[in-house]
């Protein structure tokens, strides 16, 4: 079961810093949902600096970030 980071209505940096909690907690795989393309570009950025696989699925005007280790 992935670890859900529900960043939904927050503007950056809140997601990212959502995302840095959530990969320092080590729980992986980890889904983060956003709704814009600027968070979605800066939390896979980040995911991908920390070594991580990074899959985006959008969703009904949301995009949708798979992080696994």
């Amino acid at each position: 079961m992935a670890k859900v980071v529900d960043a939904r209505g927050l503007s950056c940096p809140q997601p990212v810093l959502l995302t840095k909690k959530a990969l320092e907690e080590g729980e992986f795989p980890i889904e983060v949902i956003v709704e814009t393309g600027t968070s979605r570009d800066n939390v896979s950025r980040v995911a991908r600096k920390a070594g991580c696989k990074v899959t985006v699925e959008e969703k009904e005007g949301e995009f949708i970030i798979r992080i696994e280790k």
